[in-house]
């Protein structure tokens, strides 16, 4: 009888430990965060890991870009992939396009305590085609305007608030820049000026701050929006043209000449704000910095932004189960409950609870130019559009050479119009 307890005893024992490891959701997730926003994210997901007993996430790291959502497409299409992974919002046509995201209905979200009115409406918007929503935000990452509070002073364009002043309308801002170039310094702003990626950012900032539309009604640049294409492009390129920005420099030169004190200014995105902040620690900069909102240089304010965001992938013939989509939401909110320490690496919370928390209004200079949200612009809803897309490499072709002043800003817009527009039109 003893003999028979103990054996009883010992089955019970081994099936609740295997209900116990039964219960485990394993949770395969892919991004393609490196540098600072790798180091950020690899501690989320291990500190949700040891919080989680009931949810293991599986993280792996691919490269950045056409790879990354290269390689998605074609696991998605065998039934292979992750369960979750990262994507940018810009990209969210084209994959929905090709089949490769999986919607995610209101009632799954309702379930799970997602809110719109809880996250950035602009993000929550840029998260949804024709209507449906098929990711969730984490974050607004934009460009930005980096300063040399010192150069500023020195040029009577800083404020008692530590803050640029006089380089709201364009004609302030050019003559800010030849006022900082007659002080000594090299150059008044420094922008990545060989590559159409940063070239896209500033001018689609400079088109919204014309009440331009890119793409309207399948129309790419139709009626008055060419001619405010072409005020952005010859915008840029009399920077250039006047030796107030650098031209054809890449993006770590870019970088070098802010740092080193040799332009007052630079445009870049919020992911430089971590390089500043460290190398001010370190004693590397030899000036006072901040960041703010782009200027406003047109009629109204508007800067282009993009978002990472999580997104469930259409796995053919293995959709994801009831049990392991649980999980999955249950990780995108944790994530967004959580991203405070994110937002050290430049960002703009898409949470609002977060982004309007005490902890963050501290956090600078990403709170200063937290006002941006509310007139971000986000790339066209487009399947041409988008990071490593084909918007992009136009901008490279024709958006470039425009700026720096290699060709006529007419002439390049023109260009830029009829190719984008046959691709839309195939």
């Amino acid at each position: 009888m003893r003999k028979f307890m103990t054996k009883a005893l010992a089955t019970a024992a081994l099936l609740a430990m295997t209900a116990g490891a039964q219960a485990k959701e394993t949770v395969v997730w892919w991004d393609f965060l490196s540098g600072g926003d790798g180091v950020r994210m690899k501690a989320l997901l291990d500190e949700f890991n040891k919080t989680h007993p009931d949810i293991e996430i599986q993280a792996t790291t691919l490269e950045w870009g056409v790879p990354f959502y290269t390689k998605v497409q074609t696991s998605a299409a065998v039934g292979e992939g992750p369960d979750v992974m990262t994507y940018h919002l810009s990209r969210l046509p084209l994959g929905v396009d090709s089949g490769v995201l999986r919607e995610i209905s209101p009632d799954e979200l309702k379930a799970a305590g997602i809110e719109a009115g809880n996250y950035q409406p602009a993000n929550w918007k840029a998260a949804q085609v024709d209507g449906k929503q098929y990711a969730v935000p984490f974050d607004i990452h934009s460009v930005v305007l980096y300063y040399n509070k010192d150069l500023l002073k020195k040029a009577g364009l800083l404020g008692d608030d530590g803050l640029p002043k006089g380089l709201d309308g364009l004609e302030n801002f050019d003559a800010a820049l030849q006022k900082l170039k007659d002080g000594g310094t090299d150059y008044g702003v420094s922008i990545h000026s060989a590559t159409g990626d940063s070239q896209w950012r500033i001018f689609y900032s400079l088109l919204g701050q014309q009440g331009g539309e890119f793409l309207k009604d399948g129309k790419i640049l139709d009626g008055d929006n060419l001619d405010k294409a072409v005020n952005a492009a010859a915008a840029v390129a009399k920077w250039t043209t006047s030796g107030w920005a650098p031209k054809q420099v890449d993006y770590p030169a870019s970088v070098a000449l802010f740092t080193s004190g040799k332009a007052a200014m630079h445009i870049n995105g919020v992911w430089e704000v971590p390089t500043m902040v460290d190398l001010a620690k370190q004693g590397k900069l030899g000036f006072e910095w901040g960041a703010i909102q782009l200027p406003t240089l047109f009629a109204q304010p508007a800067t282009w932004a993009d978002s990472h965001a999580f997104a469930i992938p259409n796995r053919k013939g293995k959709e994801i189960s009831p049990e392991k989509l649980k999980a999955v939401l249950a990780v995108i909110k944790w994530m967004n409950e959580n991203s405070l320490s994110w937002a050290t690496a430049g960002h703009i919370p898409a949470f609002l609870p977060v982004a309007d928390s005490a902890e963050f209004k501290k956090m600078e200079p990403n709170a200063t130019y937290s006002t941006l949200a509310k007139t971000a612009v986000f790339d066209p809803s487009s399947k041409i559009a988008g990071v490593a897309s084909p918007v992009y490499d136009a901008a490279g072709n024709y958006l470039v050479p425009a700026i720096n002043g290699e060709k006529d800003p007419k002439e390049a817009m023109t260009e830029m119009q009829e190719e984008l527009q046959g691709l839309l039109d195939d």
